[in-house]
């Protein structure tokens, strides 16, 4: 009886000496990956009304975003938690004159205009350039589901409401074979 519980228990604290360095192996690995967080795109707060077909696609139907490319000088960090010689140190009492706020760099040109488009079913955002576009993004409604095609010279976007040959589906086409990209949105 005692031999077994001798056995049981060197069992036990070798697995749990075994679980122990494989958890600590996997926690340094992962505390060393850097995740960035997803870019999102700012979209004006009076985003338009869906367009239907036929509609002009000259006024945005937001206004016209641009994304930044990351700094160069960017770099994850090395583990190093040391403050540089050149930050300030922190005083007690507050200073006389305000500081002055981080210089800006230039923002980055995009390839075209990002725009949104809304349906009742979600929201596809479109980076529309002078001969081509691109999907930026899209997002369905709680409760809709969303399929997306793509080809040399268009784009389209359909979400639905899971209701079969009943239910509900809207589309977002982008076309622009040889010509500037339009957006449809196509409505029950």
């Amino acid at each position: 009886m005692q031999r077994g519980l001798v056995h049981a228990l060197a069992w036990s604290l070798a697995t749990g000496a075994a679980v122990t360095l494989s958890w600590w192996g996997v926690h340094t690995v992962m505390t060393g990956t850097a995740y960035d967080p997803p870019r999102a795109v700012p979209i004006s707060v009076g985003a338009g009304a869906p367009q239907r077909i036929g509609q002009s696609t000259e006024a945005p139907l937001v206004s016209s975003t641009h994304r930044t490319s990351p700094s160069p000088s960017a770099s994850p960090s090395t583990g190093d938690a040391r403050p540089s010689a050149s930050a300030p140190r922190p005083s007690r009492t507050p200073s006389a004159t305000p500081a002055k706020p981080p210089a800006r760099s230039a923002p980055a040109k995009a390839s075209g205009q990002v725009k949104s488009y809304r349906t009742d079913g979600g929201r596809v955002v479109l980076e529309l350039g002078k001969e081509s576009a691109k999907l930026v993004s899209a997002t369905p409604e709680p409760g809709w589901s969303m399929q997306v095609w793509t080809n040399d010279a268009w784009i389209r976007v359909d979400f639905s409401d899971g209701g079969g040959e009943n239910g509900t589906t809207y589309s977002v086409f982008c076309t622009w074979n040889g010509t500037p990209p339009t957006v449809q949105i196509v409505e029950p």
